[in-house]
């Protein structure tokens, strides 16, 4: 089975009404045209930034190239969060099994706009977004990111000084 290391974060800003985390919702493959002509509306996907580790390159190096790419925000490091492991199944390429773990990381918004995104990026990214931290548990799509932002909660109850 192959493996694939990955990284991400958990930006925090905190604005007028609460914290805030950075999420994006992926650009998704358009289906092959049918024969039907009902369309199906697809469900939207929110995600935490993410992506694979380049050669060289650390966990927490990728993880704050990953939000800046595919967020347009500049954050740094707080802590480290978690490990999440799961096994996909690649749809795009050659059908294989890929072991994937993914390093999250608590970060601290510094700089930048929100959907700030180069245009080279946007075939992997539809928008990002500010979402509300308190609505994370119901508005992101994977079971390991929430958990992942459950952490960041519990992270926050027990540093307020962040």
């Amino acid at each position: 089975m192959v493996r694939e290391f990955s990284a991400g974060g958990v930006v925090l800003r905190r604005m007028s009404d609460g914290w805030h985390i950075a999420a994006i919702e992926p650009k998704k493959e358009e289906p092959p045209p049918s024969q039907s002509r009902r369309a199906v509306p697809r469900k939207q996907i929110l995600a935490l930034p993410k992506g694979l580790i380049d050669k060289g390159e650390d966990p927490v190096e990728t993880a704050i190239r990953e939000v800046r790419e595919e967020t347009g925000v500049i954050a740094t490091l707080i802590a480290k969060l978690a490990d999440i492991k799961y096994v996909y199944i690649r749809t795009w390429a050659d059908r294989e099994r890929v072991f994937k773990v993914v390093s999250f990381y608590l970060l601290r918004y510094q700089s930048g706009r929100i959907d700030d995104v180069r245009p080279e990026m946007r075939i992997e990214v539809h928008r990002a977004l500010w979402l509300p931290l308190e609505d994370a548990q119901t508005k992101l799509s994977y079971s390991g990111e929430r958990q992942v932002v459950r952490k960041a909660q519990e992270y926050l109850q027990t540093h307020p000084e962040v």
